[in-house]
């Protein structure tokens, strides 16, 4: 499985876990709230491949103002650890489209302690060089139920331009802004130490997602 894939899972738990305590679509459509995903650092241990079994688990662990912290595990048959995750949220109101304090009663959820993961800068630092690609659209595939580029296909479009032996080991990504349907994308290109990093951007050199992969080649 690749990040984006792994990503895709770990929202789709997020979205159950919600939906499991009332907390889901419906109750912030009705009472015009939104949880917007600002960061991820996910961690890769074990491969997981086409026919293991796997179990995706995930838990809120802290909030602070307008903050929401959350982890997420994936163990395969063996109960290894297959990915692991830290993810920063903002709890929005989406009347003013301007973040909301996280209610007292941490809005439905229960905290529990956080996995420990090494911390990670919550802003990431754009390269001195990146390489233009050509530009594409954000087509009705790319769009979730908010009418946003899904979080996971912003990983998904990055990882198009990772060179086929290199090895991902870690993804840090961090959305600046949402892109909406039609909107047209540039790609910026950049190696690193120990990985690539890729801006999709606007027109402008805007961006919209910072994707850090870290690894190796083989």
């Amino acid at each position: 499985m690749d990040p984006a894939s792994i990503i895709n899972y770990f929202q789709d738990c997020s979205t159950f876990h919600s939906e499991d305590i009332g907390r889901g679509l419906d109750y912030l459509n009705v009472n015009h709230r939104i949880w917007l995903l600002n960061s991820w650092h996910l961690k890769l241990m074990e491969p997981a491949r086409l026919g293991d079994e796997i179990t995706i688990s995930t838990w809120p662990y802290a909030f602070q103002g307008f903050y929401g912290y959350r982890n997420f595990l994936m163990k395969n048959q063996q109960d290894k650890l297959v990915a692991v995750a830290d993810s920063l949220w903002v709890y929005m109101d989406t009347e003013s489209g301007k973040p909301l304090k996280v209610p007292e009663d941490h809005g439905g959820y229960i905290l529990e302690a956080p996995y420990p993961m090494e911390p990670a800068k919550r802003k990431l630092e754009l390269p001195g060089q990146l390489e233009a690609r050509d530009t594409f659209r954000v087509i009705k595939s790319n769009i979730d139920s908010y009418n946003h580029v899904n979080n996971g296909q912003y990983i998904k479009m990055a990882q198009e331009y990772l060179p086929d032996n290199f090895y991902v080991d870690s993804v840090r990504v961090e959305y600046r802004r949402q892109a909406l349907l039609g909107d047209t994308i540039l790609p910026l290109i950049a190696y690193t130490a120990d990985g690539y990093t890729v801006v999709l951007a606007d027109l402008s050199a805007k961006p919209y997602a910072i994707i850090e992969f870290h690894g190796l080649n083989k």
